[in-house]
């Protein structure tokens, strides 16, 4: 009777780790990935510049400033 009785346990214990595992993986499944935090972009002086520069040229451009360019 006490070999029926560890062969139970052990199919117990099996069955009680792999019930375990499973639910882990699917804890980590939903779990979000973890990325590592990103550097702030830095902009240099003339790059705004550059940006500001071809903003005032389209604004003019569509108050019909200039009308040459069509």
């Amino acid at each position: 009777m006490a070999e029926k009785e560890k062969k139970i346990a052990a199919a117990l214990a099996a069955v009680n780790a792999y019930l375990h595992m499973e639910e882990s993986e699917a804890a980590a499944r939903l779990a979000p990935p973890e990325t590592p935090p990103t550097p702030p972009v830095q902009q240099s002086f003339w790059s705004h510049s550059g940006r500001q520069e071809m903003m005032t040229m389209r604004r003019l451009i569509q108050m019909r400033t200039f009308t040459s360019f069509r």
